[in-house]
């Protein structure tokens, strides 16, 4: 009876000798904190409000014990460190719910991102996913650098769930995810896409089983390790294609529900351009070719008369390219003098003779609808069904079985995109991998904060990029 009355007693002294302002900043933190709760909808999540009160008001958890030390040291140090733990703690929510950088490493969006662009990657435009890998480093998306281990720890995992956002993705938005082919990762390997290297294996490379192969050469491809959906390598594509939608690709035009889709304005196309001589890498820039894409020379090729460059132009570029003087004929589409590529197109596993430029159409699957499944779609929709589904499929004797039950028909738990980018000659996009699953989807891109170009001398900062529009298009 003695110690609860002075537990109370000291309760009341605590609550007494706070001081007003720390009253007032716990009163904002609490409104902040119950919106919060509000908006994930989790109300066991409040439980955490007691937590803050004692850390503002009542200080049984002595956090700050360090400030009491009379090593001058340790006051120091643990200053430092508590001022890192906050700093830490902040990054994290705003990365996991607001929004964070990215920056652009290839070419496949050209020229409506370039590569060294860093953009500010809205999270609230989509609504927010709740990570689900809650135990991870914020500032690393599945490595630490300099020690090249795990940013994260797997043991707690959540299931999928989206906070409510302002509006879906919307036809041609560009837009950040997970790479849907990032769950199994050969960590040596210079081409991280296990099931591409596990194909190109199985079909030219004289193995009959690649994932054997693979895992019993480590010292070659390094171990395998299998990423939560959230610490998978980031992409950013273009959203060509939405649930529901019918695609259907051929000879480069892109068909939605039967009707030519508009490109976007950047879009880019390999041209063979033919020349008389080289052309400078000044009179490239002019045209917004950079040096990695033209070369340092033209190349040449058996049944092309004259030495060529192949480069991505976009409409405007080649009109430009059009009036050079060094042009020796018909600048033509590479696609069109080349044979296309059905090789490593998706779907992998029964690609019916898809290519690059023509693909036959299709159904991206749309949450809640029904398909009717044959063994002549089942390789467009499996890994859907599989992979981002937790299903099992088995194909025997002609009949299709999931989970064990022989069935015609699925029903889509979520939505799924179709991702292609702008540079549509050097994109791995939704082409090579397929769908991409809501889950995946992190965020759109808001604005350019900085650029630098690699091949400019010095600091190459591209002044006019600065807060530029990361979607020019919409």
């Amino acid at each position: 009876m003695a110690d609860s009355k002075n537990f109370g007693e000291d309760f009341k002294r605590r609550l007494r000798e706070t001081k007003t302002t720390r009253w007032v900043r716990f009163g904002i933190v609490s409104l902040v904190f119950l919106l919060w709760v509000i908006w994930l909808g989790d109300p066991w999540v409040f439980l955490c409000w007691f937590l803050l009160f004692d850390i503002y008001i009542t200080g049984y958890i002595p956090f700050t014990w360090w400030k009491k030390s009379k090593n001058k040291g340790v006051r120091t140090v643990m200053g430092w460190v508590d001022a890192i733990v906050y700093a830490l703690v902040l990054v994290y929510f705003i990365f996991a719910f607001v929004g964070q950088n990215y920056k652009i490493p290839s070419s496949s969006l050209e020229k409506t991102l370039l590569i060294g662009d860093y953009l500010w990657v809205n999270k609230a435009v989509y609504g927010p996913r709740v990570p689900q890998t809650p135990l991870h480093f914020p500032l690393a998306q599945h490595t630490l650098p300099v020690v090249n281990t795990k940013s994260y720890i797997d043991a707690v995992q959540f299931d999928y769930h989206r906070l409510p956002g302002l509006r879906d993705v919307e036809r041609y938005d560009i837009v950040v995810f997970n790479a849907p082919c990032g769950d199994t990762v050969p960590v040596l390997s210079p081409e991280p896409d296990y099931y591409h290297i596990v194909h190109a294996l199985e079909n030219g490379g004289g193995v009959k089983d690649g994932r054997r192969y693979i895992a019993e050469n480590p010292d070659v491809f390094g171990p395998v390790v299998v990423r939560p959906v959230d610490r998978r390598e980031n992409f950013v594509k273009r959203a060509i294609g939405l649930p529901g939608d019918r695609l259907k690709i051929a000879d480069d035009i892109v068909y939605i529900n039967g009707k030519p889709l508009k490109e976007p304005e950047y879009v880019q196309h390999n041209y063979i351009v033919p020349v008389t001589s080289g052309i400078s890498s000044e009179q490239w820039k002019s045209a917004g070719v950079s040096m990695k894409d033209a070369g340092s020379a033209p190349m040449s090729m058996p049944g092309i008369p004259f030495p060529f460059y192949d480069v991505p132009l976009t409409r405007k570029a080649l009109e430009t390219v059009r009036s050079w003087p060094e042009i020796a004929g018909t600048i033509e589409r590479r696609s069109s003098l080349m044979q296309p590529m059905t090789d490593g197109i998706f779907p992998l596993w029964g690609n019916p003779g898809w290519s690059l430029q023509n693909m036959g159409e299709f159904w991206i699957p749309k949450q809640g609808s029904t398909l009717r499944l044959t063994l002549a779609n089942l390789p467009v929709y499996r890994r859907a069904i599989e992979a981002y589904e937790g299903n099992k499929v088995d194909v025997r004797d002609g009949r299709i079985y999931i989970n064990g039950r022989q069935t015609d028909y699925y029903t889509f738990k979520m939505d799924y995109y179709w991702m292609m980018g702008d540079n549509r000659d050097n994109s791995s996009d939704s082409r090579y991998w397929g769908f991409v699953p809501e889950d995946h989807i992190v965020g759109t891109p808001m604005a350019v904060l900085v650029s630098f170009d690699d091949e400019a001398p010095g600091l190459g900062l591209r002044t006019d990029r600065i807060l530029h529009t990361a979607n020019p298009d919409k």
